[in-house]
């Protein structure tokens, strides 16, 4: 049996490996870059290694640095966890070649699924039934928009590399299909450094499935069921559930017979999914599921599959990689209940989901639910790293119980100053088409601003936050001619700005000493708002009004197009952002004047710096 066991992640992953491996009294060794030296995965392993600065490039995905720390901590076995060096089957191979157990598949297994051709080929020989399409090796625009025509629009043009979503385009019919190609060659160039497309028919009511495998060295493999991950926003899941909503016995054994055979086609040993595309337009039916991809590494959302089937997924892969058989046989697998993950990120939803980094000087994760964290108040969620900060998980004994206690999850959360999707799980739980299982991949973008718009602020919960914040600062403007009451305290209009810069109005408030404070935040169905006197522009608090222009995340500015006094036009680009490795276009919210300008070329700012006051052109 292993007994030290290194950790070549970070974050919640990091700390769920940790977890089972201190329950099975094995060593635990976590490795951290700048950014992760406070982070509780270092401070959760029995010892921890420094690898180099933060970004991942330089610390997490250099493999050398992973097996030295190895070397230097007498590490028996590495695990990868998911994401950075996972699936990289030289990795593996370099893990193995330096005497150390590689707790994952072999690596002639990884780059057996690795690329989405060489994959679906194996498939077709071992009987597995994949989407119709195009995986040949003329890459010609020519030949690849005639496979297309064959098909039948739409399609989906996909990265042979690919993963994680990124390179792939939907194309609607052939006069769009050269752009969509350009488009997914470049990127898929760009992230994967391999411009090799392939084609599939789009499924038009897709339904993502996915069934877990499990091998070991002595020949055996089992599924342990399949999981439904319909709920995503542009390719990436948002919550996930297991067993699939509309799942029939007759269709759950014809999928998970094909995952097995899907796996035992690569000789698979460890944690593996096999994920699937089906078109539910008639319900799931086994003659309309087809494969996708394997992913040849445990998956972010393995909870809900050891929720139904009472299994530790983690201890199983260290056990197999000890060279035990599974600890269990099909026959002795069964589902219990169901069980839902939501992904909690730091991200504001009604901002086109922008990542939002920063300190956590507030955090409250629920109670009532299994959570997975790597983050814990007085944290933070760095710029360097996927901005996850948590998995709410849940289990009942029906999908109705469970939605209801995923909805009381999202609602418990708190974080401040960190923006969340909180409220947008909340929303989504409460969507009739989810709660019914009608379900596809396209729900959340049909739903719009539906789901990524929050609910207004309670007008009681506002005139109680105007009363407590006019008491902390008797000199707060108001509007004078108010009026006071005979033996009673004076009762004002009261003007409080909130963290997007929006102004409201407060009547008839009367200060309230026992609730005095400069600022307050209100948490409310999984939704964050912080509340502060406006000020006229120009004193000295110079707070943000209507017509600011707040910077969305932390960043810096490559970009100022406007300056004061300059006359602009509702929609017209003000300043340039870049963050997150991205660059985002402020512009200009009406017609108006350049008031006012704080932002500077090439200047750090933090989230809900005010970079541009504007004026409005009609205003009085």
């Amino acid at each position: 049996m292993i007994q030290s066991l290194l950790i070549a992640n970070r974050g919640e992953i990091a700390c769920r490996i940790i977890r089972t491996a201190r329950h099975m009294g094995v060593r635990t060794i976590a490795v951290y870059s700048d950014a992760d030296a406070g982070a509780l995965h270092v401070r959760e392993a029995d010892e921890a290694v420094h690898i180099g600065p933060s970004p991942a490039r330089e610390s997490y995905l250099v493999g050398d640095k992973i097996i030295a720390a190895a070397r230097q901590t007498g590490a028996e076995a590495i695990h990868p966890g998911y994401g950075f060096l996972s699936e990289n089957a030289d990795f593996a191979q370099s893990v193995i070649d330096a005497g150390l157990i590689w707790v994952g598949p072999n690596p002639d297994s990884i780059r057996a699924m690795g690329l989405k051709d060489a994959a679906k080929a194996r498939m077709i020989e071992a009987g597995v039934p994949v989407t119709p399409g195009y995986l040949g090796e003329d890459q010609s625009p020519e030949r690849l928009r005639a496979e297309a025509d064959a098909i039948g629009y739409p399609v989906l043009i996909k990265a042979v590399a690919g993963g994680g979503g990124k390179g792939m385009r939907r194309v609607e019919s052939a006069a769009e299909f050269a752009d969509g190609l350009l488009s997914c060659q470049r990127e898929a160039a760009s992230s994967f450094g391999d411009a090799r497309v392939l084609i599939e028919k789009y499924i038009l009511s897709p339904r993502h499935l996915e069934v877990q495998v499990f091998g070991d060295t002595h020949g055996n493999v089992v599924h342990l069921f399949e999981r439904d991950c319909s709920l995503q926003r542009r390719h990436q899941k948002v919550i996930e559930e297991a067993p699939a909503p509309g799942m029939t016995p007759a269709t759950r054994d014809a999928i998970c017979a094909a995952a097995v055979r899907a796996a035992k086609a690569v000789d698979y040993v460890g944690a593996g999914t096999i994920e699937f595309i089906a078109d539910a337009s008639e319900g799931l039916r086994a003659d309309r599921i087809w494969f996708m991809e394997m992913n040849t590494r445990l998956q972010v959302e393995h909870p809900v599959t050891e929720e139904i089937t009472g299994v530790d997924l983690v201890e199983w892969q260290l056990l197999v990689a000890s060279g035990e058989p599974l600890p269990r046989q099909q026959n002795e697998l069964s589902i219990n209940g169901w069980a839902m993950e939501a992904r909690l990120y730091a991200e504001n939803p009604s901002t086109g989901f922008l990542p939002s980094t920063g300190p956590l000087d507030h955090l409250v994760l629920p109670e009532e639910a299994r959570v997975e964290t790597g983050v814990e108040q007085g944290g933070a969620v760095s710029p360097f790293y996927d901005p996850m900060i948590a998995k709410l998980i849940v289990h009942a004994a029906t999908r109705v119980a469970a939605i209801d206690r995923l909805w009381d999850a999202t609602t418990d959360v708190e974080v401040w100053p960190v923006q969340t999707n909180a409220g947008f799980l909340g929303r989504l739980c409460s969507d009739p088409d989810f709660r019914s299982g009608a379900v596809d991949t396209g729900l959340i973008a049909r739903r719009g601003d539906e789901l990524t718009q929050p609910p207004e602020t309670e007008p009681a919960a506002l005139h109680a936050v105007a009363a407590a914040l006019v008491s902390a600062d008797e000199g707060a403007p108001w509007t004078a001619g108010s009026g006071f009451r005979l033996n009673g305290a004076a009762r004002r209009t009261v003007r409080i700005v909130d963290q997007t810069g929006t102004v409201h109005a407060i009547d008839d408030v009367t200060p309230d000493d026992d609730l005095a404070e400069d600022e307050i935040t209100l948490f409310a169905l999984g939704e964050a708002r912080s509340y502060r006197l406006w000020r006229p522009y120009g004193t000295a608090s110079g707070a943000a009004a209507d017509g600011a222009i707040l910077s969305p995340m932390p960043g810096r500015i490559i970009a100022v197009d406007v300056a004061a006094g300059d006359v602009v036009t509702k929609g017209q680009k003000l300043v340039t952002l870049e963050a997150m490795k991205m660059e985002h276009s402020l512009t200009a919210p009406f017609d108006g004047t350049v008031a006012d300008l704080s932002a500077a070329s090439g200047g750090q700012v933090s989230e809900g710096t005010v970079l541009v006051r504007i004026a409005r052109s009609d205003a009085a």
